[in-house]
Formats: C-alpha cells, sequence, structure tokens
C-alpha cells in the first residue's frame, strides 16, 4: 500500500478533464442532424453508467488505498510559521485573541488552521475529480438554518475557503474533524474510528444515491426538518417524537435569539436622536476613521456595489431599511482578525435588520487548486454558497470597500442552530458526523459528477476504511501541530490572550 501511495501522491486532474462533459453537461458533435439547428449545437450525454465506468477507471492512476493514512512531507512548512503568515492583513490588536481561542484545545486548534490542512492536502493524492469545495469542512461548519420560507434545513454554513477542488478534500478534512471531536469528548479511539468510518460511507452511499438521481431532483434536494428528525432518530436509535421535541425547542430558542426583540435591546443604544450598536471591547467595538474608510459617507459606495449584487426583487426589501451604524465584531475562531462588522439597519423605529458584514479574503486551497474564477472573493464565497446550498440567506450579497478589501454580507442571525459537542456521547457523534456526510454529499453532487465519484468510491468499505485511517493519523498531526503552537506561545515566540469565560 505505502508503494502505491507514494506513486499515486501528486497525482493533478486528469488531462482529459477539459473535454469530459459534467454531470448532465452536453457535448457538441461535429455533424448536425436535425432540422434547421446549426452543427455545434448537436449534442450527445453519456449515461451515468458511462460515467461511473469513467471514474472507475480512475483507480487505475490513484488507487483508493492510495488516501489512506498519512505520511509527514518532507519538506513540510512549519505549522507555527505557516500560522503566522495569515495573520497579514488582519487587525493586531485581535490577532492575540485568535491565537488564545486556538490554544483551548486541539480542536479549537484545528477549526482555526484551515491553511495548514490545505497545504497538506495538497501533498496527498489526488481522484482528479471536481466539485464546488467547501475548504473549510470541519463537523462545526454544518448546523440548521431558516429558508426564506422560514423552513428549517440543515446544510454547510460557512464558505469562507470555499473554491473549486477535489471532492475528497472536503470528506478527509470532515472525517479528522469528527475524530479530533472525539478525542476532544474523551471517546474511546474504536468510537473516534467507528464515526469517521460511518461518515464516509454515509457520504459514499448518499453520492450513489444522487448518482442514480435526475438532475434536477438533485438540485431540488435538501436536508429538511423532516428529514432531519427522522435521520436523527434512525441514526441514535432514539424515539423520533423524542428528537422532534428537543429540536423544536432549540428551533424556538434560535428563534428567539434571531428575532428584533431579543438582537436590538442587547446589541443597541440610544445616541442623541440615533440608535447606535454599543461598544463591548474588544469583541465588539467602533474602528476609528482611519481603519475604516467610507465612514464619513455612512459607506454609501459599499452598500451601493452590495445592492447591486442582491437580486432585483430583494433590493426593492432591502430599500426600505437605512444605514444607521457599523461596527467591528469578533466571530469564530479562524475568522479573528479579520475585519468581520455588524451593520445596522432600520426600516423603522422597532424595525430593525442586522447583517454582518465579513472580509472576504483568498480561500486557503487557492493556492493548491485552480485560482478562482471572480475578481472578487466576497463574489467568490457567495457564488460558491449558492452553489453548494439547497438554500441561502436571502440578503446574501457581496461588495468592495474604499479600503481595497472584498466584502460578504448576510444577515447576523436567522434562526441558526450550531452543534453543541460538550457532551456527546459516541452514538450522538456518529449521527451528527453521518448528518454532516449526507450534507457534503448532497453539496458535491449539485457541482461535481455524482456518477463519476460514486464510480470512484465503488460498493465497497475500501474508501471508507481508507478516509478512516487518514482521520486517525491526520488527527494525531493535528495535536503535534497544537502542542508545537502551544509551545510558541509558552517560549513567548506568538501572542495569545486568553478570554475570561
Amino acid at each position: 500500500m505505502k508503494a502505491s501511495k507514494a506513486k499515486a501522491r501528486g497525482v493533478e486532474t486528469q488531462p482529459d478533464e477539459e473535454e469530459r462533459p459534467r454531470h448532465g453537461q452536453r457535448r457538441p458533435k461535429a455533424t448536425a442532424a436535425r432540422r434547421g439547428t446549426p452543427a455545434d449545437a448537436i449534442s450527445h450525454y453519456l449515461s451515468a453508467d458511462e460515467r461511473r465506468a469513467a471514474g472507475k477507471a480512475l483507480r487505475d492512476a490513484v488507487p483508493r488505498t492510495s488516501h489512506a493514512g498519512w505520511k509527514l512531507p518532507e519538506g513540510r512548512r512549519d505549522p507555527v510559521d505557516l500560522l503566522v503568515s495569515t495573520n497579514e492583513g488582519r487587525i493586531p490588536a485581535l490577532v492575540p485573541i485568535r491565537f488564545g481561542r486556538m490554544m483551548q484545545s486541539p480542536f479549537a486548534f484545528y477549526r482555526g488552521s484551515a491553511a495548514i490542512m490545505a497545504a497538506d492536502l495538497a501533498t496527498t493524492p489526488r481522484s482528479g475529480l471536481i466539485v464546488q469545495a467547501c475548504g473549510d469542512a470541519h463537523l462545526m461548519n454544518f448546523g440548521g438554518f431558516a429558508t426564506a420560507e422560514r423552513n428549517l434545513i440543515f446544510d454547510i454554513n460557512d464558505f469562507d475557503e470555499t473554491l473549486p477542488a477535489p471532492w475528497e478534500w472536503d470528506v478527509k478534512r470532515l472525517a479528522a474533524s469528527i475524530v479530533i471531536a472525539g478525542q476532544h469528548l474523551r471517546l474511546l479511539d474504536s468510537d473516534c474510528a467507528r464515526a469517521a468510518t460511518d461518515a464516509a460511507r454515509e457520504y459514499r452511499k448518499r453520492m450513489a444515491d444522487y448518482a442514480a438521481m435526475r438532475a434536477l431532483d438533485v438540485w431540488y434536494d435538501r436536508i429538511d426538518f423532516d428529514k432531519f428528525v427522522a435521520a436523527s432518530a434512525e441514526m441514535t436509535g432514539e424515539a423520533e417524537e423524542d428528537v422532534r421535541r428537543l429540536i423544536n425547542r432549540r428551533i424556538e430558542q434560535a428563534k428567539e435569539k434571531s428575532s428584533s426583540e431579543f438582537l436590538f435591546p442587547r446589541l443597541v443604544e440610544d445616541a442623541g436622536a440615533l440608535p447606535r450598536i454599543k461598544d463591548d471591547p474588544p469583541l465588539i467595538f467602533h474602528p476609528p476613521a482611519e481603519d475604516a474608510p467610507g465612514q464619513e459617507t455612512a459607506f454609501a459606495e459599499a452598500l451601493s456595489h452590495y445592492r447591486d449584487s442582491l437580486p432585483e426583487h430583494v433590493r426593492t426589501l432591502f430599500d426600505r431599511f437605512h444605514f444607521r451604524d457599523l461596527a467591528i465584531k469578533v466571530v469564530g475562531v479562524g475568522s479573528v482578525g479579520t475585519r468581520c462588522s455588524i451593520g445596522l439597519f432600520m426600516a423603522a423605529d422597532d424595525d430593525p435588520l442586522f447583517l454582518q458584514v465579513k472580509e472576504a479574503r483568498p480561500s486557503v486551497l487557492e493556492p493548491y487548486a485552480a485560482r478562482p474564477a471572480h475578481g472578487n472573493n466576497g463574489e467568490r464565497v457567495v457564488v460558491g454558497q449558492r452553489l453548494m446550498q439547497s438554500a441561502s440567506d436571502l440578503f446574501l450579497g457581496w461588495t468592495k470597500g474604499i479600503d481595497g478589501r472584498d466584502y460578504y454580507i448576510r444577515q447576523l442571525r436567522d434562526m441558526k442552530l450550531s452543534a453543541i459537542l460538550d457532551d456527546w456521547d459516541a452514538p450522538r457523534l456518529r449521527s451528527y458526523g453521518r448528518l454532516c456526510a449526507w450534507a457534503l454529499a448532497r453539496a458535491h453532487a449539485r457541482s461535481g459528477d455524482a456518477a463519476r465519484i460514486a464510480g470512484y468510491m465503488g460498493s465497497g468499505g475500501t474508501m471508507d476504511d481508507a478516509i478512516c485511517e487518514f482521520a486517525v493519523e491526520y488527527a494525531d498531526q493535528n495535536r503535534k501541530d497544537w502542542r508545537a503552537f502551544v509551545t510558541a506561545v509558552r517560549e513567548g515566540r506568538i501572542a495569545a490572550t486568553r478570554e475570561e469565560v
């Protein structure tokens, strides 16, 4: 296995990739056969069976077993140096908060070190099958949220790193996050490995299902509330009624926390005649004018560009709201230090809208995958999100600031449900990991060729075992990197601030 693994390492996209039709894509014929139709408009397609066979043939160049395990590549860059390099352009005062959050555990470190894993994944074998990848598909970047029709769905919910890339990169990052989360929960090693294998198997089986579906059925598919409840009950062995009751309770809590009645008094204060976002440094604060160009014009130019990125019917709704204030708000782990803000808009005295404005930096995958097709990284994020999600935020759009930075914008909260790992047991971890794998397969099937991916993976457990072996060994690598990171902090090589709980 090691010999074939070394042979396959670094295999690039297959040479005929541009000539092969993607899922549902038509290839022009050289001659015309239809009345009144130009020759270059006549086309044919490959059947699902033909595409599955083409995917299976890729195993000759990149065996599935070559994905197993993790071997430290020669000349691997020091992980601490790589992390420090990602601080370029961040707000210097916030960088210690970012590193303080990453110090908390190997799992927190993993969440903030997507750049390290992107560099590592680029050294592993590539199947040659490209999808719109999430780029940061760990457990905490999945969850529930409300559609524009106010229905709950389960899906990927973070796309800062999205870019076309090999499908297996996302699966490997998800599987490794499951093992690392299991270690964080102090589960048995066997339980962690089983959870990773379950997720890989779920992805494979769901992709096989999508390979057999019509193109429109794949596009319309979503993990709605009923599917989420049924799958959770089946995976954990709990009664469906109990699962439904528990999730409904979480939904009600999310509704309350995303309501204007909850957010407005907690985030806003009266400042003279106009409402103003409350300062709560160092996590919420108004930047000085020199750090927020455009402030004197209420960010009119950037908001105009943002408005243009919205669908026309949403512009009509957005025009009812008027800009009132903007403040930096520290969020997440990997995003800490970037220009992430909340904007307050008002349609009336009791009618607020909170929008999250996030700086969109180049994807961590960009040095190792295809360069983005969009000149604005905010547009890259939005287009990738709309392509991968079954339903996206109503106010999702992008812009460019006077400072030259790219941004994307969405609602601050909209009935968002996130995983709470702290009290999970092994069955719960396996259940949630499988749900994430299902959502990932559905997202990949929208942009990639499900039949080719399914053909490459096959119907047995070879790929499942390979992904599991990689996840277990990479989790060990992540722990070593975390320890080196903590050592660098203690030695004063980098600064980190531990927040008070």
